[in-house]
């Protein structure tokens, strides 16, 4: 049996040990260069336990079947319980609004819409969440979520400014308050 794959996808400058480093550029040398918007990707079925996509899933899928396309093909090359670690610029912050190749927010709440368990939850609520995991046929959990903020603002919650619940609350309201989502996804199978 073959060890299973680690996935470092758009890796750009950023190249992993231990990693199979992928881009569609050649620029940061790495060690498969593919376009991830071009499917089916070449890896195997259930083959990759772990997969990075640091600041490169909001780069990706402008056409919404194209963003689909990568989450089934993100699906179907992970094991069941694979580890996939997303980070993503927060849509309310300039590192978000001041890259023009930025073509798709990632929240959680988007991740969610891939959850049969919630979808199924919601149909029987009859609420009008768009049941993606069962359109499409897959199933991914959302095991973790952090917003990283401004440090400015952690510093006013860690002396005691401002609270946790005001500080989210913020991030809810203004722009450049978070930073970045945090995001570990989990497919089941």
């Amino acid at each position: 049996m073959q060890p299973k794959l680690r996935l470092n996808l758009g890796s750009g400058l950023n190249k992993r040990e231990g990693f199979i480093n992928v881009d569609k550029f050649a620029y940061g040398q790495p060690d498969r260069l593919m376009d991830l918007e071009q499917t089916p990707w070449d890896f195997p079925d259930n083959s990759v336990a772990e997969v990075v996509l640091n600041h490169t899933l909001e780069h990706l899928g402008k056409e919404v079947e194209t963003f689909f396309a990568i989450m089934q093909e993100l699906y179907r090359v992970c094991e069941n319980g694979a580890r996939i670690e997303i980070n993503v610029p927060h849509p309310r912050h300039r590192d978000f609004m001041n890259d023009p190749t930025h073509v798709r927010i990632i929240t959680p709440e988007l991740l969610n819409l891939f959850s049969k368990k919630l979808c199924l939850e919601w149909q029987k609520m009859g609420a009008a969440n768009s049941p993606l995991a069962l359109y499409l046929n897959v199933d991914f959990e959302v095991v973790s979520s952090v917003i990283n903020v401004e440090p400015t603002y952690l510093r006013q919650m860690q002396s005691g400014k401002l609270s946790e619940e005001q500080l989210l609350e913020m991030v809810e309201l203004y722009n450049n308050i978070g930073k970045e989502y945090r995001i570990i996804l989990q497919p089941v199978k």
